[in-house]
């Protein structure tokens, strides 16, 4: 061994003993948040981290990383925080966290703005599918390299819910560990007491529905602490909670495996009207219950067009003015070539 190898197994040591020097294990977990765009990801990370910065926008992929002990004078455990930008915009940026080589402790983080129910579906049901796909592209190929990993993850995720729950054939749970925040709910709670009710007995289907669980937050501390509690669980491993909070007239708090379908009930809408949608999921069927009250919006209305390029936190001198320089160069390429192009004679045959 080299001393610079030597060097780094003695550090490793000393980090991950104890005071009787045993070895401890140390956790490394990963969590991705997304969500709708200005919903407060980039707040909830902070205050979960408890640093007193403000936040700034994010433009594309962040990243971050907390350490925090178990218990006194043990070895910090790690968690690597990531957070994608601009809604349903970057949806191809989702392979970059989510490998085969931490896809046994990976978790999601959907935030939504409740202040925007137009847009929370549609939000809601892309960012969901494009990391389903991803995460079960991975699976598929753990299968065939490492079948043991492919089937304790999807075992894990059956557990969400016990083998005697009513519902544990009725739902199809999310591939990783899901956690779902409405944010906003500050501004969420002005809303008419039947809006407030047919969205949160839709978030509460969503979430019981995916094995994720569930809480509404905002800006205010006291909201902000069981969110924490969540994300730290998933984090970092804390004890959970096990208190529930369904009343729709305050916020949200279902930790997964602690709601049921009879306690929802039925989508918010008359006998006759679900009679005359044809839905083949009960997904789908609250789906449609839920955008003929709050039409959604487009994709394409929910895609952040501004130019990255152009996001003046991250200015460089040289190279906005080396490309600026290639931008000229491209334009003048671009008139020559259709001056060319049109000087060309064609034979009519």
């Amino acid at each position: 061994d080299t001393l610079w190898d030597i060097a780094i197994a003695e550090v490793g040591k000393r980090e991950n003993t104890d005071d009787d020097g045993k070895r401890v294990e140390v956790w490394e977990k990963s969590v991705l948040f997304m969500g709708s765009k200005n919903g407060g990801k980039t707040t909830i990370i902070l205050r979960c981290l408890e640093r007193e910065e403000i936040p700034k926008p994010t433009l594309a992929l962040e990243y971050t990383f907390g350490r925090r002990a178990r218990r006194h004078n043990a070895p910090k455990d790690i968690a690597h925080f990531w957070e994608i930008g601009g809604g349903t915009s970057l949806l191809e940026l989702i392979r970059i966290p989510v490998t085969s080589n931490n896809i046994r402790s990976f978790a999601v983080v959907l935030v939504l703005d409740l202040s925007k129910p137009n847009e929370l579906w549609t939000t809601m049901e892309n960012l969901l599918q494009a990391t389903r796909s991803h995460v079960n592209k991975i699976l598929a190929k753990l299968e065939k390299t490492n079948p043991a990993v492919a089937t304790e993850i999807k075992q894990r995720m059956r557990n969400s819910l016990q083998r005697d729950h009513p519902d544990y054939d009725l739902v199809d749970p999310f591939p990783v560990p899901l956690v779902i925040i409405g944010s906003k709910y500050d501004i969420f709670h002005e809303f008419d007491s039947e809006v407030r009710k047919i969205i949160s007995k839709t978030l509460r289907f969503v979430s019981h529905y995916y094995g994720a669980s569930l809480v509404f937050t905002s800006k205010s501390g006291a909201h902000l602490l069981k969110a924490r509690a969540l994300i730290n669980h998933l984090a970092f491993g804390s004890d959970r909670s096990k208190s529930v909070s369904v009343d729709h007239s305050k916020p949200l708090f279902v930790p997964s495996g602690l709601d049921s379908l009879s306690q929802i009930g039925p989508p918010p809408t008359s006998d006759s009207d679900i009679g005359k949608m044809r839905a083949n999921t009960p997904l789908e069927l609250w789906k449609k219950v839920f955008e003929k009250t709050f039409p959604p919006k487009s994709l394409c209305d929910l895609q952040d067009t501004k130019d990255p390029a152009q996001d003046s936190q991250y200015a460089e001198y040289e190279v906005d003015v080396m490309r600026a320089q290639k931008n000229q160069e491209l334009e003048q390429y671009k008139r020559n070539a259709s001056k060319s192009w049109k000087e060309m004679d064609f034979d009519p045959d």
